[in-house]
């Protein structure tokens, strides 16, 4: 299935592609698109796949043949192993009940366990009731600009050897937030630094690996991070500490922009619109 430009750039209210995530805008091209489909069902991942940190093989794929293209709507299929399985329609333009049919549909021929469909809308509409919405933030780094790094902000590995191994109870309080995947993967040396904050000798707050990649159109982004303060420490500023280190090293190692994707109303929801990060629009969820 050959995905033309013309007809899918147009309906495409958020630049999302299809088991890529968030692009930057200026990179958006019926190229990805085509990438994507090229190497579905081969396991590969494509050079500028942040999700090649974690894993030795790409999961989620595209489903090239069921993929339905017309010049008023793009629905575009995936099918992601993990667990009992997981069936995606990307749902570009009108047409949410053709989606969710075609989501049904696949997912029994899959035997998957889980059916949803994926919807987008732009930053200045409001995520339809019902709906899981993600907001898509765009931070943009601009040589000119001095980032401060918070000083009582540290890299993990530079703490006191006791402080480190307190490590593994934060990650532990937080496992929701994916720190004790996280911790393990440092402990194998496999990441980039993670950042922390303490008090009275143990970790409190982290955010992390700090890590770039040069995306599908050569510039450097710098990737998401975990991020989490523990709640009884919240509301001291620990969080906007951490996430003002965090922007301070992604300008500091070159980088050109960050995306993030942040729960609509949460807490680094906030945050990020605090800190006057660009919203690209809303990615919005419906479990069949």
């Amino acid at each position: 299935m050959r995905l033309t430009g013309d007809w899918l750039l147009p309906v495409m209210r958020v630049p999302y592609v299809p088991t890529i995530g968030p692009v930057h805008p200026d990179a958006l091209a019926p190229a990805l698109f085509a990438d994507i489909v090229r190497v579905a069902g081969t396991g590969i991942f494509l050079p500028y796949d942040k999700d090649q940190r974690w894993a030795e093989r790409k999961d989620e794929t595209v489903l090239p043949d069921a993929i339905e293209h017309t010049s008023v709507r793009t629905l575009i299929p995936t099918l992601a192993r993990r667990g009992h399985g997981v069936l995606t329609v990307y749902s570009y333009g009108p047409g949410n009940e053709e989606a969710a049919a075609l989501a049904a549909k696949l997912a029994a021929d899959h035997a998957t366990a889980t059916a949803r469909v994926i919807t987008f809308q732009r930053p200045d509409e409001d995520p339809p009731a019902g709906t899981a919405a993600i907001r898509v933030q765009l931070r943009e780094f601009h040589r000119s600009q001095s980032e401060d790094q918070e000083g009582r902000v540290q890299p993990v590995d530079s703490l006191p050897g006791s402080v480190q191994a307190a490590f593994a109870a934060f990650a532990d309080r937080l496992t929701s937030d994916g720190f004790t995947f996280l911790h393990r993967q440092m402990q194998a040396g496999m990441v980039g630094p993670v950042l922390a904050v303490t008090e009275a000798e143990r970790v409190v707050g982290a955010i992390g690996p700090m890590e770039t990649m040069t995306d599908s159109a050569g510039r450097t982004r710098l990737l998401p991070q975990y991020f989490g303060v523990l709640p009884e420490h919240r509301g001291h500023g620990y969080g906007r500490a951490l996430w003002r280190a965090a922007m301070a090293w992604g300008a500091a190692h070159g980088a050109d922009y960050q995306l993030l994707q942040t729960e609509t109303g949460g807490a680094s929801d906030r945050l990020c619109q605090a800190e006057g990060l660009r919203s690209l629009g809303f990615i919005c969820a419906t479990k069949l």
